[in-house]
């Protein structure tokens, strides 16, 4: 059972310039579609990763499923229920309770004038979800031992701790609402390989132990293999290929996907042909007509350059086979040369 659906949703920004600079110059509006008639669902338990380069749209896909931004077109629906439709008054305050976020900057994250006690509290107390001082206090601590801190680290300030222990008190902070669903916007970029490893581990473990459900957006195709069960992968604000993560990562389909994956260092010394990242990610100011991969793109013909793609299932995963799906012509019409691909 799917507990959160995004169907065909997208987010326009305007970043013209002020009104009289734009009469004076006598230009148009600027308008910026950071996210296109994207469509996904997570199941209860699950966690689906969103992965693309810099600038693809995975953030602001975290804050549209979150509420942190208004959804300009599609709908995005919560066991069921309209996100916006429950966004005001109990109903709202509810839905907030069990949606959370944690954020890439663990320490812009963290308010710095504030005890951790008092950050991790505040969700408690916001929800009202106990009542008297040492009953929240007791909360708390539980809460930091839970992350792999000490109750006495609760007396403490943000900059004190290191990176991974900040983002492990913005994780203790998230689970204080007793949220059933986590949007996790890279949670371990900005921390060392080692100190990443250990958060991760912690994720899957409060995963398990909680029955936790997440979206998990990063730009590194090592750790959405280490955690997600199905995988997105996004290009300038489409989703350009989903399916279950054994099956993205051993034949991937689209030919960007296919350029991320071999962009990863060749330890194994295998012998793979592998077609390396050329070109830049086109303005999204001004994106290319038709697909718009197609000028990065290898197997870019006459259709690709004049026709969008749609998200399909591609030819040989079953009806009811995990994921599989992709935007590309290539597939479609069988040009893309799949068989025995795979890294």
């Amino acid at each position: 059972m799917e507990l959160i659906r995004a169907e065909r949703i997208g987010k326009t920004f305007d970043v013209s310039p002020p009104w009289l600079t734009r009469a004076l110059a006598r230009e148009p509006r600027l308008l910026l579609r950071a996210v296109d008639d994207v469509s996904f669902g997570i199941r209860r338990g699950e966690t689906l990763g969103l992965v693309g380069e810099s600038g693809c749209g995975k953030s602001t896909v975290a804050r549209l499923v979150v509420g942190l931004y208004r959804l300009t077109t599609g709908t995005i629906t919560y066991g069921g229920a309209s996100i916006d439709a429950l966004a005001a008054g109990r109903a709202g305050r509810a839905l907030r309770r069990r949606l959370q976020m944690i954020f890439q900057d663990p320490y812009a994250s963290l308010n710095p004038r504030w005890r951790v006690a008092d950050i991790v509290a505040e969700p408690i107390r916001a929800h009202r979800l106990l009542r008297g001082r040492r009953a929240v206090q007791a909360r708390v601590d539980e809460l930091l031992v839970q992350v792999g801190l000490a109750a006495a680290d609760g007396a403490r300030y943000p900059h004190q701790f290191s990176g991974g222990q900040r983002q492990r008190i913005s994780i203790a902070r998230a689970l204080a609402s007793e949220p059933e669903f986590l949007v996790c916007d890279e949670p371990t970029s900005a921390l060392d390989v080692s100190v990443q490893a250990q958060v991760l581990n912690l994720m899957r473990d409060l995963q398990r132990e909680l029955g936790l459900t997440y979206l998990f957006i990063s730009h590194n195709l090592a750790v959405v293999h280490h955690v997600a069960d199905r995988v997105g992968v996004m290009y300038l604000g489409r989703i350009v290929e989903i399916a279950d993560k054994r099956r993205l990562f051993a034949t991937p389909r689209h030919p960007y996907t296919r350029m991320l994956l071999d962009a990863i260092p060749d330890l194994g010394l295998t012998g793979k042909a592998r077609t390396p990242v050329a070109g830049e990610v086109p303005s999204p100011l001004d994106p290319p007509t038709g697909c718009t991969f197609h000028p990065r793109c290898p197997l870019a013909g006459d259709r690709c350059r004049r026709e969008v793609p749609l998200l399909k299932r591609v030819a040989g995963v079953p009806d009811g086979a995990e994921g599989g799906e992709a935007a590309c012509h290539a597939v479609e019409e069988g040009r893309d040369g799949a068989s025995g691909r795979g890294v």
